[in-house]
């Protein structure tokens, strides 16, 4: 493959569906244009990392923690960026202890939420926080970011602070952002969500994840179709909300990546569910293991109902006869 159809490719933003042999020497030539083809390759394996690790942020939507966005990346100007708090939502659970749910319908509940959550959602804001390391060249960096949602299809990131390697700024985190940004801007979520349709369940039982008692489920998609995946997910036994979900992808978004697994916890927020931790850990053939932690925190949601109260104007008064 030359230089030329390689760049076209990157800029395309596909991925490899066929291998085709790299030489030794393509990597390794010392030459002005070897160089040249070696930053031009190194670019398009990071590009499928960074594509297979969105593919778990479109899976996150899938299961139902907001409704599909895009959005744009913006650097923090000089003033530095603000986002009006959000108003809290009430929860409405009550005081009382919640009966343990049976397992299946404990599944039925989180399915259920995550239909209501994707309709009720109008927005939300979050401080979010992405680690990315390279171990086999000890490279690493660390992106604070501000992220704000407004439905249906708005999604921006405001860069608060960085540390660490330029490498991984350019060409792990700022691509990550960008590629979750066109992933679910593409993204069908009924095609990547967690219910019978996509997935086959199999009860493996109880246990305890971050202090909860959770039922645990094995799933297997039902085709082998980017966005899904082949773990366990686990769901709170008294309020059916998901705690985590963990697996691998079961498309690799390249020839290059052997395989992505990863584990995401999640939590509520009044009455929605978002992830708060996400930790994905890449195989590639050429740079080794690729390891990404992506930290939400500080979620500040707003229900559609909530918002429209707050949008409808104060009635005027009738006119005195």
């Amino acid at each position: 493959m030359s230089a030329r159809a390689l760049l076209a490719f990157i800029r395309a933003g596909l991925t490899f569906v066929t291998f085709q042999y790299v030489p030794e020497s393509y990597i390794k030539m010392h030459s002005p244009a070897g160089k040249l083809r070696r930053r031009l390759f190194m670019r398009s394996l990071f590009l499928s990392y960074v594509v297979g690790v969105a593919c778990l942020s479109g899976l996150a939507l899938g299961q139902g923690f907001a409704p599909p966005a895009f959005g744009v990346i913006e650097a923090a100007n000089s003033a530095g960026g603000t986002i009006a708090a959000a108003a809290h939502v009430p929860d409405l659970a009550a005081p009382v202890p919640l009966p343990r749910m049976a397992p299946e319908l404990a599944l039925q509940a989180y399915q259920g939420r995550s239909v209501i959550q994707n309709q009720q959602l109008a927005s939300y804001s979050a401080t979010t926080v992405v680690r990315a390391e390279l171990p086999d060249t000890a490279q690493h960096g660390e992106f604070e970011l501000q992220r704000h949602f407004e439905a249906p299809r708005t999604l921006q990131f405001i860069a608060l602070h960085y540390s660490g390697d330029g490498f991984v700024k350019s060409n792990i985190i700022i691509r990550l952002l960008q590629s979750e940004v066109d992933h679910v801007k593409q993204d069908d979520g009924s095609l990547t969500a967690v219910n019978d349709k996509n997935y086959k369940f199999s009860y493996k039982g109880t246990a305890e994840v971050n202090g909860r008692l959770v039922h645990t489920f094995q799933v297997k998609p039902r085709k082998k179709r980017a966005g899904l995946f082949k773990g366990r997910i686990y769901i709170d036994a008294y309020h059916g909300s998901l705690v985590r979900a963990e697996g691998g992808v079961v498309k690799s978004p390249s020839f290059f990546i052997k395989k992505i697994e990863f584990v995401q916890d999640y939590a509520n927020f009044g009455n929605f569910t978002f992830p708060v931790h996400i930790h994905s850990d890449a195989r590639a053939r050429v740079i080794g293991r690729a390891v990404v932690d992506i930290y939400h925190r500080d979620y500040q949601p707003v229900a559609a109902d909530i918002q429209a109260a707050q949008q409808t104007p104060p009635l005027s008064p009738l006119p005195s006869e």
